[in-house]
This record gives structure tokens, sequence and C-alpha cells, in this order.
């Protein structure tokens, strides 16, 4: 454990922020394993609104800097694929 008075503050700050962007990243999983419920079970409305929810935390976490730019825009061209082909 840190001694220093500075350390010990970083630390708390580090620990705080490390509890808040897992839970973003947990509710981004989250957002994208919904979506791709609602592909499997062939619901194309609710598969809709949910690929909106899906791409805006993919979004969010890109301006928050929890995952890159390239990965987001990858994860959401598959989404979008996996989408269109169920209206195929």
């Amino acid at each position: 454990m840190a001694n220093i008075k500075s350390a010990i503050k970083r630390a708390k700050t580090n620990e705080k922020r490390r509890a808040h962007r897992a839970s973003q990243k947990s509710a981004m999983r989250t957002a994208v394993k919904k979506f791709l419920m609602a592909v499997e079970a062939q619901d194309k409305e609710k598969a809709a609104e949910l690929l909106k929810v899906a791409t805006r935390t993919l979004d969010k976490a890109v301006t928050k800097g929890l995952i890159h730019k390239n990965a987001a825009a990858r994860k959401k061209s598959r989404l979008t694929k996996k989408f269109q082909a169920l209206n195929a």
C-alpha cells in the first residue's frame, strides 16, 4: 500500500475509475448480447430497436475511451450485417 498522500489518493481514484469503466463496458456488452438474442429469435422489430441501442452504446464507449474507434466500427459493421441477413 502507498504511504504518500498523493499516491493514496491516486490509488483511490484509479479504483473508482476502474469500477466505473467496468460497468460501462458491461452495459455495452449487454446491449450487444440483447441484439444478438433478438436476431437469434428472428424478431425483426425488436432487433431493429436493439441495433440502435447497441450502436449508440458502442459509440459512447469510443468517446469515453473504453474501446478503440476501429474496434467499435468493426463491431457495428458485424451487427449490421447480421441484421441485414435477418431481413433478407
